[in-house]
């Protein structure tokens, strides 16, 4: 009996720890998905990842309301994403050296206010987070109640925008003209809608997904922020993206997956029913990028949008 009550337990751990792991890339992987629907590639989601983190717990720090916090960081996130759409959109610039310059100024900037606001070059000062939601009719039932007992109310907000990009990406008008735009913007500009503004909303939607998957990390996750503490989240959310076939229900499992192998080593280091694997959670901690590359080199099946990457010159008209 004992036993089989500790299997429950371990198995409602683990998949609880599996969904707070996996609500950062699953946002990250929404908001790339997005902006890649739309034709432009978007590497630089770490970058607005960290930036969100960090403008959460600096918007917290000052106001005391955490709440004020993810609304900062969805801004400034969908702020960086906007100086990429500047130049990819706009200006036609290189997708891939635009995505790789906002992860460099994220970190530099994130970086240096660290020590402007805090004075110091690792973690800031505390503050407040956001408190979890209790359910409490549904605590003591098996698996169930340990998973979804007690949750930061951010991991259910990112179960709501995954199905809400779903109903927005297939049954609304906004969401057939994204998908147009990566498709076929030439047909899209022919039925008079602007490419350009299609894919500049879908660019800042990346940012704004990616700035609230930061907050979480830093102000439901944890509760400060550290020198670059996004630690290749971004990257993973875009192999998630792709593993996931630029879909919101393929981004879902992708980052659920992921998020699985990353709760996995977390759950063993807090929870001392995993202590007899704690010998392994160093190769565990190394799993989720491994994976990464053995899933991506073996993507077969994975079709992007034909004009990702491609900036879009407008026809003249007779």
């Amino acid at each position: 009996m004992q036993e089989a009550e500790l299997i429950i337990a371990l198995a409602g751990w683990l998949l609880k720890a599996t969904f707070m792991m996996s609500t950062p890339l699953i946002l990250a992987a929404l908001g790339g998905m997005f902006s890649e629907r739309t034709g432009i590639v978007n590497i630089g989601l770490e970058g607005m990842m960290l930036i969100g983190a960090f403008s959460a717990v600096a918007a917290t720090y000052f106001t005391n309301n955490p709440w004020l916090g993810v609304v900062a960081g969805v801004v400034s996130g969908a702020l960086l994403a906007g100086a990429h759409a500047i130049v990819c959109v706009k200006y036609k610039g290189n997708q891939i050296v635009s995505g790789a310059g906002v992860i460099l100024f994220a970190g530099g900037f994130t970086t240096l206010m660290l020590e402007v606001v805090w004075g110091v070059k690792g973690v800031s000062d505390s503050v407040r987070k956001i408190p979890n939601v209790i359910i409490e009719p549904i605590r003591e039932i098996p698996i169930l109640g340990v998973a979804f007992g007690s949750l930061s109310p951010l991991v259910y907000i990112m179960f709501i925008l995954v199905i809400l990009s779903w109903y927005v990406l297939y049954k609304t008008p906004f969401g057939l003209r994204v998908q147009a735009s990566g498709e076929d913007p030439a047909a899209l500009d022919a039925a008079g809608v602007n490419v350009e503004r299609i894919r500049a909303i879908g660019v800042l939607l990346s940012g704004a997904f990616s700035g609230l998957a930061g907050a979480y990390l830093s102000i439901a996750f944890a509760s400060e922020f550290g020198k670059l503490m996004t630690v290749g989240r971004g990257f993973i959310a875009l192999a998630a993206l792709i593993f996931g076939n630029w879909t919101p229900v393929g981004c879902f499992l992708a980052g659920t997956f992921f998020g699985f192998l990353d709760g996995l080593q977390f759950a063993i280091t807090i929870q001392p029913e995993f202590g007899f694997l704690l010998e392994y959670v160093n190769f565990i901690k190394m799993l989720p990028y491994v994976l990464v590359i053995v899933a991506l080199a073996g993507i077969r099946r994975s079709v992007p949008p034909k004009a990702i990457g491609s900036p879009y010159e407008k026809e003249a008209r007779a």
